[in-house]
């Protein structure tokens, strides 16, 4: 697989801070799975655990659930918990399982994943699954023999999922900090924009101060549609112009052989000007990273989930920047830096180069970093993206930094409550970030978790 060099792989995290996501947000709107309304926000968060693949939704997902899926989901399910390394429960005896995947069974199951460890489990399979909120039940109740469908039984497992993690006290805990005056409270988190199922859970005082929130603000809203129309306007060029316009013969000569080597027409990346093309192939270069497609990493991005769960929750999204913005930042660079950039992903491509363990161990570090809440060592990490005094590396941070923490001042001094706030976690931790302008602007910065 064709794969950057580590300084490329560093850069091209920070780079795609908006354009990585917008996959997932196009890719929702092209399709209509038949999901039950009150199962959205928890089918929301559990599709990040890594215990189904989304392709169920799109087929049976209201029927009954088959054998192999529900084998699929039980041993995913148990995988998952089992990370966690709970102390064994020596008392244990499992629940007996006939193997008709009615609801009753599929509690039977779940209770013998759980109850094999010390986590406060009850005798009777039932009352521990009610007990943790796992089996809920309806005005009909808890229809305990009727088939269950594979919604039903995804929900079950997410719910059980959630629980234990909350339980033994769980969860990614992330990159956050408060700043606060007499009446607002503004909870800071640092977002990384790709992600993997090991990011989820999150930690349950993480969620709630989120939940208790009464506004979302991130960087920019890619979900949208105005902004992304805005996208599409200014990534692309008017008629009778080319990226031919803009680049150099050698670099159209390198594009050539990578549209010929992807089998991609070449007027479609005519009609992009050079910094989408660059962004789009560097997320290429990322395709299989961790076992996931790049449209699976950018769907597991932590800003990507607090934006979806802001839109069920029906909570405020007020932006930092706009995506607006942030498309007016890639076309305002000079036509050098936008080629410079191109030219370094064409070469990444038409030259692979075995993807260096360290590479990879860089990603690995910040998923790392960010789940145990190390910001320490996370400031370190990001040390890679640091000196670089390119074109492109001052576009992603310093003014930046210090007009969102304006922005937060301004919500501090004039709007009374709780706001949550999700940006890319280098604007919390380069040189002279967000939190460095608060503290000159007379605020204290704590530790979320202190």
């Amino acid at each position: 697989m064709n794969k950057l060099t580590k300084t490329a792989f560093a850069s091209t995290l920070g780079a795609t801070l908006m354009l990585t996501s917008i996959a997932p947000a196009v890719q929702a709107e092209q399709a209509a799975p038949e999901i039950s309304n009150w199962a959205l926000e928890t089918l929301n968060d559990g599709e990040k655990y890594g215990i189904f693949p989304l392709e169920w939704y799109y087929e049976d997902f209201q029927t009954a659930i088959s054998q192999e899926r529900l084998n699929t989901l039980v041993q995913l399910t148990a995988e998952k918990i089992a990370s966690l390394d709970l102390e064994k429960n020596d008392q244990f005896k499992p629940a007996v399982v006939k193997g008709n995947n009615t609801r009753e069974d599929i509690v039977n199951r779940l209770y013998n994943i759980v109850a094999q460890y010390n986590i406060g489990s009850e005798n009777d399979p039932v009352k521990d699954m009610q007990k943790r909120n796992v089996l809920l039940g309806s005005g009909a109740g808890l229809m305990l023999e009727d088939k269950a469908t594979t919604q039903q039984a995804v929900i079950f497992a997410i719910r059980l999922i959630q629980d234990v993690y909350e339980q033994a006290n769980a969860g990614a805990k992330g990159v956050a900090w408060v700043v606060a005056d007499e009446d607002t409270t503004v909870y800071l988190l640092g977002s990384i924009h790709l992600g993997v199922p090991d990011l989820y859970p999150m930690h349950k005082k993480l969620t709630n101060a989120f939940n208790d929130s009464q506004g979302l603000f991130v960087e920019a809203n890619i979900l949208d549609p105005e902004g992304m129309a805005y996208y599409m306007e200014q990534a692309i060029y008017e008629e009778g112009k080319s990226i031919k316009d803009d680049i150099s013969e050698a670099t159209y000569a390198k594009l050539q052989e990578v549209a010929k080597l992807l089998e991609m027409p070449i007027e479609e990346l005519e009609a992009m000007k050079p910094w989408l093309v660059a962004n789009n192939f560097s997320t290429l270069a990322m395709d299989g990273a961790f076992g996931l497609s790049v449209e699976e990493l950018a769907m597991h991005g932590i800003d990507m989930q607090f934006l979806l769960s802001a839109y069920l929750q029906q909570k405020p999204i007020y932006e930092l920047e706009g995506v607006n913005a942030q498309v007016d930042m890639f076309n305002g660079l000079s036509k050098e830096a936008q080629e410079e950039s191109l030219v370094s992903v064409l070469d990444s491509i038409l030259e692979p180069v075995e993807q260096s363990d360290e590479d990879i161990a860089l990603l690995s570090e910040w998923f790392m970093n960010w789940k145990t809440g190390d910001v320490e060592n996370f400031a370190k990490s990001l040390a890679e993206m640091e000196g670089d005094v390119s074109e492109f590396a001052t576009m992603l941070f310093g003014q930046r930094d210090e007009n969102m923490a304006k922005s937060i001042v301004d919500v501090l001094k004039n709007e009374p409550g709780k706001f949550f706030v999700v940006v890319g976690a280098g604007h919390f931790l380069v040189d002279k970030n967000i939190r460095y302008h608060l503290e000159q602007a007379g605020y204290s910065v704590t530790p979320f978790y202190e």
